[in-house]
């Protein structure tokens, strides 16, 4: 197993020295699916919700939740991206949606956590806009589907193994 890197030597947490490593691009993709009943998926898709457009208030808070991962996750570097990109697809078959993140930078750090984030934060999003109508919305799947660049290389999610 790999070493933990964010505990010391005695087991204590402790956020990473990232001084000495270079600077590379950086991109990481999550994703997730929300759940919804018929009704309130509909309702959703019609743009009928009394909070309003929840699909575009689920982006941009996806958006800005993955700016602020620093201040929501306590070991996490505060990274300059150089993008985010938030994504929520309709699925009529299942009544879902499905969240996709991509977030880039260049920098000593990945940004891993920046794209989970963003998809967590959107699909909490969802919940609160449709909870009038549905509170048994189900929020599942959220994984790192990719990351490239830095040390440890490139990772794509099924394939068993860092690449």
């Amino acid at each position: 197993m790999a070493e933990l890197t964010h505990l010391d030597a005695s087991g204590a947490a402790r956020m990473v020295d990232v001084g000495t490593k270079d600077d590379t691009a950086r991109v990481a993709e999550a994703c997730g699916v929300v759940r919804l009943s018929r009704p309130a998926f509909e309702a959703l898709v019609a743009g009928q919700l009394k909070k309003g457009d929840a699909l575009g208030a689920a982006r941009i808070a996806g958006i800005m939740a993955a700016k602020r991962t620093s201040e929501l996750i306590p070991l996490c570097h505060p990274i300059a991206l150089t993008r985010v990109e938030v994504s929520l697809t309709p699925r009529e078959g299942d009544a879902s949606i499905l969240i996709e993140s991509r977030v880039a930078c260049v920098g000593k750090t990945g940004v891993e956590m920046e794209a989970l984030t963003a998809v967590s934060v959107a699909a909490l999003t969802v919940y609160d806009m449709v909870k009038a109508l549905d509170r048994a919305v189900q929020i599942d799947d959220i994984h790192l589907v990719s990351k490239s660049g830095g040390k440890s290389g490139d990772y794509r999610a099924g394939t068993g193994e860092s690449a």
